[in-house]
């Protein structure tokens, strides 16, 4: 752009250019590299810690164990690379304090992710496989593949990160990390309480849910900055709001995994209230704060408004258990939120076009805090 050429687009300087983002065959490159690295010094780490004996393929010990939680440190580590190199290939502003929470938070959800998928899939190969052990090369091999391919496609997800797949991340780390507190509750009747039991106690169990829940309040806050930047409207006042509301609502759900309902019993019912009056304000309110949303996304939200309240109905006349009153506001709140973004990606989308301006983003637009 030259001196004389108009001011980039807001969601442009925000999100960076076509020009200046990283090209697909560089981003490529060094996702294999990524992945090469991880095989070769988790191959490497495995030597001393199985010694060439074999081992488990599940459980304490195993290399389902060892390769879950390498892939995972894996995962992390190039979820942070592949956001520098974004930066530093965007030439983007000073990196702020939000900003490096974000990054931070979506590495954490991420390498999660990874490692409670390979335990499930080590516990379903174990079952697959009843009282086999895997020799000792093989253990170097499995868990080195295991470690590069969680390394490539997370390095590869985080350099070409968008704000729909960010969503996509918050729903799959919420949905996994709940099952997995459940499927490792010490109580389990845990279900005839309410969702929140899942978080009493100091085992693994409340520890996986609690923190699922303070780390996904933070990608919603991360969420509400992101995909309200950019929004053509007429209304900037309305975007704030809304933007205020959903911070509120990730601010509200990390503060559930904050104070158990087994010991802050007053706060925890106070901030999950509060995060469904928000989020039914947010609602009934939207349409009006950011103008041009589609009229299917408004009935949408009506609808799930209307589910939740009655399925509340439901748990009065002691039809419904309080959890499952929380799971389905809780899977439609989330499912709404995840709508929201795309709306608002596909108005930016829209403007850009409009606009014709060369050096506007794709339409789907980079995650570049």
């Amino acid at each position: 752009m030259t001196a004389n050429s108009p001011a980039a687009p807001p969601v442009a300087r925000v999100f960076g250019t076509l020009a200046s983002r990283p090209s697909a065959r560089s981003i490529e490159s060094l996702a294999l590299g990524v992945g090469v690295t991880a095989f070769v010094f988790v191959a490497v780490v495995a030597i001393f810690v199985f010694r060439f004996e074999p081992a488990p393929i599940s459980g304490p010990g195993s290399v389902g164990e060892y390769a879950a939680v390498a892939s995972g440190v894996a995962t992390a580590l190039a979820v942070l690379g592949a956001r520098y190199v974004v930066r530093e290939r965007t030439r983007a502003g000073r990196i702020g304090f939000f900003d490096v929470v974000d990054v931070v938070a979506l590495a954490f959800a991420l390498a999660v992710i990874v490692i409670l998928t390979l335990t499930l899939l080590a516990g379903i190969m174990e079952q697959s496989f009843q009282g086999a052990t895997v020799f000792g090369f093989s253990v170097l091999v499995l868990s080195g593949a295991t470690a590069a391919i969680a390394a490539y496609f997370t390095f590869y997800l985080a350099a070409e990160m968008t704000l729909s797949s960010l969503a996509a991340v918050l729903a799959v780390f919420l949905v996994e990390g709940v099952i997995t507190s459940a499927l490792t509750a010490s109580d389990p009747q845990w279900w005839k309480e309410n969702l929140s039991a899942l978080g009493m106690n100091n085992d693994f169990s409340s520890w996986a849910f609690n923190i699922s829940l303070i780390v996904s309040g933070i990608l919603v806050t991360a969420l509400a900055r992101l995909a309200t930047r950019g929004v053509p409207t007429t209304n900037p006042e309305g975007v704030q709001r809304t933007r205020v509301a959903l911070v509120v609502i990730g601010i509200f759900l990390a503060c559930v995994g904050v104070f158990p309902v087994d010991e802050f019993l007053a706060i925890h019912n106070t901030v999950a209230t509060g995060m469904a009056v928000v989020f039914a304000i947010t609602v009934f309110r939207v349409h009006s704060w950011i103008p041009g949303l589609a009229r299917a996304f408004r009935l949408v939200g009506y609808l799930f408004v209307a589910v939740v309240v009655v399925a509340g109905v439901f748990f009065a006349v002691g039809f419904y258990t309080l959890t499952a009153v929380e799971l389905i506001a809780g899977a439609l709140v989330f499912s709404w939120i995840i709508l929201l973004v795309r709306n608002c990606a596909a108005l930016v989308a829209d403007s850009t076009r409009n606009g014709g301006d060369a050096e506007a983003p794709a339409p789907a637009v980079n995650w570049n805090p």
